[in-house]
């Protein structure tokens, strides 16, 4: 059953949270930014997966339909290390992230098929999985657009990473498993589909160098790139939390 945002994002704060580390809510636990950071993978794993619906909620949910409490998101960030990226020449998608795509949820269905389908409208597959036709409500361009798949036609809607792979690799994923660094290219928090053309124009850019034309769809977009850091323990830099920080103030609470 999908959930609306803020039903979701009511249950998950609402939600007890017990841990060896840490006792209290999750609503406890994001107001406590670098607290949640020290605790460790799993406390920043589990508590972001849940307050963003990970799993078969997050794959229901459509990606532009997400929400969370600002006041929590801005304590978030500000519980988010900041550093310079991490640059170097060494970037291999494939090699640290794994193949594109992949089937991380065993439902049979790859990640792509998976985002098109949470988030098109008119869906229409071959079988189980592959959808071949759909309609996009372009959440970075505010446009509408109709899918076809094929070999000429696909690429007008593509699945954008919302923290870039490489700026990814760059903020600290170098330092995850492989199969975290995976899990992470394959998160449907971190997922969305896009207009094709403003995908590859994004390219590996943060906050900092880049935000969607559409600026209705900002706050959505800054809050779920904090919360995709946060999840994964990645950092951010001096440019790039001022960025987020000035998208957070203009949000409504």
């Amino acid at each position: 059953m999908k959930l609306g945002a803020l039903d979701a994002l009511k249950q998950a704060v609402g939600t007890t949270w017990s841990d060896p580390q840490t006792q209290g809510t999750l609503g406890d636990l994001f107001g406590t930014g670098r607290d949640v950071l020290s605790n460790g993978s799993k406390v920043v794993a589990d508590a972001a997966t849940t307050i963003a619906g990970q799993g078969d909620q997050t794959s229901q949910v459509r990606g532009s339909e997400l929400g969370f409490d600002v006041s929590q998101v801005k304590d978030t960030l500000g519980g988010l290390p900041v550093r310079g990226d991490d640059r170097g020449d060494d970037y291999n998608r494939e090699g640290q992230f794994g193949p594109a795509w992949q089937d991380v949820d065993g439902n049979g269905c790859d990640t792509r098929n998976d985002i098109l389908a949470r988030d098109l409208t008119a869906v229409s597959k071959d079988g189980k999985c592959t959808v071949v036709s759909g309609h996009l409500e372009d959440p970075y361009t505010a446009r509408g657009i109709d899918y076809q798949r094929g070999r000429a036609t696909s690429s007008a809607v593509q699945i954008d990473h919302l923290v870039p792979l490489k700026n990814a690799w760059q903020s600290g994923a170098r330092n995850l498993s492989q199969e975290r660094r995976v899990q992470l290219a394959n998160d449907p928090l971190n997922l969305l589909a896009v207009d094709g053309p403003t995908n590859q124009a994004k390219s590996d850019k943060d906050a900092g160098e880049w935000l969607p034309a559409n600026t209705a769809f900002h706050c959505q977009y800054v809050e779920r790139q904090v919360m995709v850091k946060a999840k994964y323990g990645l950092w951010v830099t001096n440019s790039e939390r001022d960025a987020m920080a000035g998208v957070l103030d203009r949000c409504q609470q």
